[in-house]
């Protein structure tokens, strides 16, 4: 580093450092792997929290590294860690009683991440990766329903061969797409057990796509434009500025993420049942969902920076 640098204009995170990531309402231990080189050349971009960082969650997979603006990141102190305690037992209280145990318990714990079920990961997971291999189900996939296969086909054409872009923010976000299913199915009248598990489940569905959207749901074609939408919404999660095509691509690989989870058998195919019954919601309005007019050519600029 030049030592005549303003350091004002230095990020105030480096590699390497600890640090504390806020996802969705909580706030995660983390490692700073990546400063992003672009959004560090004035003091004023720096003041204006627009530096982005690519962070590890300590005891998370590497598939949970994701680019996260500065307004997301939080130096490692005693300060800030009982801000983390305070903002855990603030969500925990608000957490439905009856997902303590039971049904509810069982659906949502495999499909929900958290600190708090991080550390018993940690402790379980500790010293056993060389039994990784005996824990792995290579059977756990969500089917996707037929009617849903050919927008799978058409939205990788779109995007990778006809040079398109689904149209952002989208028209219909997941988040909105999430709030219809939740309601559509809390019916008069239901049981509190099944309508924890669909609130929870709904949850969980939303923080794997907003954790799992840049590492895994995009196309290379995409990325700049993910990088746009980081940079004018740096506070809004990705699930309300990104839609119905990006959400069908997480069921695509949610499979792979559930086949590492510690839930029995029966848990695991009570969650499966209840993701199943959720992309076959979506198949049944793939009419209102999918459309290729929410695709757009991308400018001859923007491909040029994709290539």
């Amino acid at each position: 580093p030049d030592p005549d640098r303003d350091p004002r204009l230095l990020p105030p995170f480096r590699v390497g450092d600890q640090v504390l990531s806020l996802h969705g309402s909580l706030l995660y231990e983390a490692k700073c792997l990546r400063v992003a080189e672009a959004a560090c050349g004035a003091a004023t971009e720096a003041q204006a929290g627009s530096l982005t960082y690519l962070i590890h969650y300590t005891g998370w997979n590497k598939n949970w590294d994701e680019w996260v603006p500065a307004s997301r990141v939080f130096e490692y102190s005693e300060a800030n860690v009982r801000r983390q305690s305070e903002l855990l037992a603030a969500h925990q209280a608000q957490l439905p009683p009856a997902l303590g145990s039971g049904e509810g318990a069982s659906t949502s714990q495999g499909l929900q991440p958290g600190p708090a079920t991080r550390r018993k990961r940690m402790r379980t997971e500790a010293g056993a990766e060389g039994r990784e291999a005996t824990r792995f189900r290579t059977d756990v996939k969500v089917e996707i329903p037929e009617e849903l296969k050919p927008w799978l086909v058409d939205d990788w054409d779109l995007v990778t061969k006809q040079k398109q872009l689904f149209y952002l923010p989208a028209r219909k976000n997941v988040d909105s797409i999430l709030e219809d299913y939740t309601m559509a199915h809390m019916a008069p009248g239901m049981a509190d057990e099944k309508a924890f598990a669909v609130v929870e489940v709904v949850a969980g569905i939303k923080e794997y796509f907003n954790v799992m959207l840049s590492t895994q749901l995009l196309y290379d074609f995409e990325r700049p434009q993910y990088a746009e939408m980081l940079a004018a919404h740096p506070d809004t999660p990705m699930s309300r500025i990104y839609g119905a095509p990006h959400l069908l691509r997480l069921f695509v690989r949610l499979g792979d993420m559930l086949a590492y989870t510690h839930l029995d058998d029966h848990s695991l195919a009570l969650l499966l049942s209840h993701l199943h019954d959720f992309v076959g919601y979506l198949a049944e309005n793939c009419a209102a969902l999918f459309s290729a007019s929410d695709y757009v050519v991308a400018p001859p600029e923007y491909q040029e920076r994709a290539e």
